[in-house]
């Protein structure tokens, strides 16, 4: 499907914000209309029954947060993707807009080229029915083959051992959510065998140690993200 096809609304009480991403998002064919407060948004939401949003939490009137999840709300919206971009870094405000439905969580300033990436990645998803190769994740520098539990890093190969292999293919699955200590250990060691907590810790610690520490990003008190941006 080609960009002309997904409609996209743009929700920031900034004008220049809007401004700058109204047009990059039209410079690649998506059609876009905006709101510059949560309550308009919302009713701009049912109206135009976007694709995606590009949705601010700072707003006048209602706040983002609250704007997605009555988005959610209604039923014809329910499948809406929502991007977070905000300038609030605090961990609950991320936790808080993930809780309620949100894909993605980038803090400003935003990249427009980065973003555009996001975004069509989001919509290749979503026209390939929800679901990619089930065995490869590609993101950033990296391709990450479940198939011959190989990384590929700018195309070069490296081998890791399993449960740090399943643990960085399990986070770049969801890039930039948060998933706790428990639900990483449940995930990929599996209710069956005893494991502590620590063990999370270590195997992060060692996959760091092989592709830098830019890329799986501590949220203090919460667990671990993969951050896509590699910031």
């Amino acid at each position: 499907m080609s960009n002309e096809n997904y409609k996209v609304l743009v929700v920031d009480d900034e004008p220049d914000i809007v401004e700058i991403l109204t047009y990059n998002l039209k410079k690649e064919g998506y059609q876009v209309d905006s709101a510059t407060d949560g309550r308009a948004a919302v009713e701009k939401a049912k109206e135009m029954e976007p694709d995606l949003m590009l949705l601010d939490i700072m707003m006048p009137i209602m706040d983002g947060v609250e704007v997605c999840r009555q988005v959610k709300e209604v039923l014809k919206l329910e499948e809406t993707h929502v991007i977070f971009l905000t300038a609030r870094a605090e961990e609950y405000s991320e936790v808080a807009a993930f809780d309620v439905g949100a894909d993605d969580y980038i803090t400003k300033p935003v990249k427009p080229r980065a973003l555009m990436k996001r975004i069509e990645r989001i919509f290749t998803r979503k026209s390939n029915g929800g679901a990619e190769d089930d065995n490869v994740v590609k993101i950033g520098p990296f391709v990450i083959d479940k198939s011959s539990y190989t990384l590929y890093i700018s195309g070069e190969p490296m081998s890791l051992p399993k449960k740090e292999f399943e643990l960085i293919y399990f986070l770049a699955q969801s890039p930039n959510k948060v998933f706790s200590r428990d639900e990483l250990l449940q995930n990929i060691w599996g209710t069956d065998v005893y494991v502590l907590a620590r063990t999370v810790d270590v195997h992060i610690r060692r996959v760091r140690e092989k592709i830098g520490d830019a890329y799986i990003k501590t949220v203090k008190g919460v667990g671990y993200k993969f951050n896509n941006d590699g910031d």
